[in-house]
């Protein structure tokens, strides 16, 4: 597909999504992620959110080990859009020491790496701290017997419940290797799709690149070894803040992202999220528009990249 034919589409299918009603939304209409598998949180009562988020970035900032890769605002985001949305925060964090391990046993670990951790107001006032727990990790990725997943564990139970005050609640898992991972093999070396891949999200006024990872490279200052993986983290508040408004649990799989690596027999490979599989994650029936415009743009951005 051209350039400029795939532009044209995409400017199209975001226009369209940003002039659409959002009269239909509540902000957040559900409080705790009970139901989200692979997903661990906490529940503070009366708990101050930006309190609790400013000690998480306190404690990340002080460990030489772990390297802050974005912050993301959704609720700020969303009212750059005229959207309403109670507090809702993500920080992506990582530690390249424990990550690596886990994308040297399957490369596709990478689109779950690094960590994140959502912060959201409940109804009540409450505030929840979420993340995905590394039987998560271990199961949709076949990476069970990495020796680093314990102490990954560990280190997330820890910051969410600010050093053990209080309790994490661990949803039981419930999903197989490779689970709602959409890849697509590139016709071109890593380093054409992923300019392709970056070009044509900068091409687009409506998407924004929150944050690009070298995988390969932070491993390498580590001494690690591990073969070209790269990812890129994009979003529009357009598309997910009306997700977020039914269930603010599915801020920790926004934004989107793309992988970008390759493969133990020189091929390029892109792996992305597919949003069906989200959605169920989440436990909620979505907006079938809005679902199926993050479907197609996304399908279309990742054809678009890898084939002539």
């Amino acid at each position: 597909m051209k350039p400029t034919t795939l532009l044209s589409l995409l400017c199209l299918i975001f226009c369209l999504t940003a002039c659409e009603d959002d009269d239909d939304f509540l902000p957040g209409n559900d409080d705790l992620p009970d139901n989200v598998t692979g997903l661990s949180y906490v529940k503070v009562d009366g708990g101050n959110l930006t309190t609790r988020y400013n000690n998480l970035i306190t404690n990340l900032n002080n460990n030489a080990n772990v390297g802050i890769v974005a912050q993301v605002d959704h609720q700020a985001n969303a009212g750059m859009v005229n959207l309403e949305l109670r507090p809702t925060r993500v920080v992506l964090f990582g530690n390249p020491r424990l990550g690596t391990p886990l994308m040297q046993a399957n490369q596709q670990a990478g689109l779950d790496l690094p960590q994140k951790m959502l912060f959201y107001e409940t109804e009540d006032g409450g505030t929840v701290v979420a993340y995905n727990n590394t039987d998560y990790l271990a199961r949709r990725h076949g990476v069970d017997t990495v020796s680093t997943l314990a102490t990954m564990a560990g280190a997330l139970s820890m910051l969410a419940s600010a050093g053990g005050t209080d309790s994490v609640t661990v949803n039981s898992v419930n999903v197989t290797r490779g689970q709602g991972i959409i890849v697509k093999q590139s016709a071109f070396d890593i380093d054409s799709t992923y300019d392709n891949l970056i070009n044509a999200l900068t091409a687009n006024a409506n998407l924004r690149i929150i944050a690009q990872l070298d995988h390969q490279a932070n491993a390498g200052r580590v001494n690690l070894e591990l073969r070209p993986t790269r990812l890129v983290v994009f979003g529009n508040p357009n598309l997910g803040t009306p997700l977020m408004q039914q269930e603010q649990s599915i801020g920790i799989d926004l934004p989107q992202k793309m992988l970008v690596y390759e493969d133990a027999d020189g091929n390029t490979q892109v792996a992305y999220n597919d949003i069906d599989f989200l959605i169920d994650r989440h436990d909620f029936g979505g907006t079938p528009e809005q679902v199926a415009t993050i479907k197609g743009a996304l399908d279309m951005i990742s054809t678009a990249i890898t084939t002539r």
